[in-house]
């Protein structure tokens, strides 16, 4: 949060789950005032960080802030490439899409 600060000044209104230690870091930099929490406050921030929180397990490895940046990037590219979301289709047309995005992969890395 001080990173944060520094770089782009104090957030009129910080919106947080009901996590303790959120509370306790905002009133040691002096905007505990400023925390909003509230049953639906923290739904759009939450489901845009689901994809993410889905690579959480395997970032737990890095150490290095970079190489985490490189593999998240990376990774998402690959996730929007092979990701046919299979619920929404049929079993054919699933494969017939999963097959066209492995030919292209292939195609590319060659």
């Amino acid at each position: 949060m001080k990173k944060l600060m520094k770089r782009h000044g104090c957030a009129k209104v910080v919106t947080t789950d009901g996590l303790r230690s959120y509370r306790a870091a905002m009133k040691e930099l002096n905007i505990a005032d400023r925390q909003e929490v509230g049953r639906w406050a923290n739904n759009r921030v939450e489901n845009s960080h689901q994809p993410f929180r889905r690579r959480e397990p395997a970032m737990l490895r890095f150490r290095r802030m970079k190489t985490l940046q490189q593999f998240a990037s990376v990774h998402a590219s690959f996730h929007n490439h092979f990701n046919q979301e299979r619920h929404l289709v049929s079993r054919d047309i699933y494969k017939e899409r999963r097959s066209a995005a492995l030919a292209e992969w292939r195609q590319v890395v060659s």
